[in-house]
């Protein structure tokens, strides 16, 4: 399907995510504040601006517009990385934290909303598993690119990468001026945030499908995405600073094969099946690198992005199918508040985990902890399985 919202969509998740700072992040900010746990703490912070300012945006894309959060969103990203760039203690780290996790919360509901709403005005919302795949899949582009170029810049100046890191924002917010809005999601919106809210909550309540949905969601966010900015400082244990940038690459390049193809894997085998495929797999790839690191175990790690792919839009299509369509945005955003509170105290605690039982470890022990989000799916599929 053609329509400019999806070729904009597409062209703004590339530059969103065509950041240079991703392979030396986690050791940026342990420079700058001396510790893993405090590094990782600066991860923390910007998951508590999301818990704060997460249900806000979602009410203002569902109220004011889906455009209008896109503007918002880049212009807060660009002035997040600025303080990243200019930061030379901890203080600014955190104002940029804090401006990055704004801008992530008008993404966040956001995005995928003005996306499901595009399709649902021209009655395609059939393809939005497919589409929703090769949009994101720019994400990871976008993200491979960058780690690329900036893990070769990193080899000369860590702060540097922070600096070229601002002008594909300034690209991004460009590109939302041009996005027309839907006229959808205006139709008996009601003007009451805090009923627009409590109906939002009221839908979790009642509906158990969503709810076991998102507490996977939110167990593979805090977690996940905790391992992820953590293992550039496994990396570095077995490659060389100006190396880093190429598992990052291979990572996002798998991710993006992932993201590709994940509506044709969700059309073929049903996405909880490929949920639960995904996890599995990337659980085993990942043990066995941590368990016996090698000169080729960043690599392995890369492949296991392939399955996040899959994974998350997978994840994405079934909890769309349950968001009632005026509060699309806001269940969303109710869905990510949780997993940023989750991640803002599991990301913290795994820093002082880390310091102590060192960077392997620690991901052994992180990986155990996402074997949860089987029994989760398993404990679904049967419940399916008999409704």
């Amino acid at each position: 399907m053609k329509h400019k919202n999806i070729t904009l969509l597409t062209w703004h998740n590339f530059f969103l995510d065509f950041k240079f700072y991703g392979p030396i992040a986690i050791l940026y900010f342990s420079q700058l504040t001396g510790s893993y746990a405090l590094g990782l703490g600066i991860f923390s912070v910007i998951s508590i601006a999301v818990a704060i300012f997460e249900l806000p945006t979602g009410v203002i894309s569902d109220l004011v517009g889906r455009k209008e959060s896109m503007i918002f969103g880049s212009l807060a990203s660009v002035l997040g990385l600025l303080c990243f760039a200019l930061a030379q203690g901890p203080w600014f780290l955190v104002l940029g934290a804090i401006l990055i996790g704004i801008s992530e919360t008008f993404f966040s509901g956001n995005n995928d909303a003005l996306l499901y709403d595009t399709l649902k005005e021209k009655n395609h919302e059939k393809e939005y598993a497919e589409i929703l795949g090769k949009v994101s899949s720019m994400f990871q582009v976008g993200l491979a690119a960058g780690a690329l170029i900036g893990g070769f810049v990193a080899g000369w100046s860590f702060r540097f990468v922070f600096w070229i890191s601002v002008a594909p924002q300034v690209v991004c917010m460009i590109l939302s001026f041009f996005v027309i809005e839907p006229k959808k999601h205006y139709e008996k919106v009601s003007t009451n945030v805090f009923d627009h809210v409590g109906k939002s909550l009221k839908e979790f309540g009642k509906n158990w499908k969503l709810r076991q949905l998102s507490l996977a969601s939110i167990l593979k966010f805090g977690i996940g995405e905790t391992l992820f900015q953590f293992i550039p400082a496994f990396f570095a244990l077995l490659w060389p600073v100006w190396a880093l940038g190429i598992p990052r690459f291979l990572s996002h390049l798998f991710g993006a094969i992932g993201f590709r193809v994940s509506g044709m894997v969700v059309k073929k085998i049903t996405p909880l099946k490929a949920i639960v495929m995904s996890v599995l797999s990337s659980r085993v790839i990942n043990i066995f690198a941590f368990t016996l690191p090698t000169f080729i175990s960043p690599v392995l790690v890369a492949i296991t992005s392939f399955f996040f792919g899959v994974r998350t839009v997978s994840q994405n299509t079934l909890m769309q199918q349950e968001f009632t369509h005026h509060q699309r945005a806001t269940m969303g955003s109710l869905n990510n508040l949780f997993g940023n509170i989750f991640f803002a105290l599991f990301a913290f605690l795994f820093g002082f985990l880390a310091d102590i039982v060192g960077p392997i470890n620690a991901l052994l022990i992180g990986q155990g902890l996402l074997l949860i989000q089987l029994v989760i799916y398993w404990s679904l599929f049967k419940r399916m399985e008999r409704v």
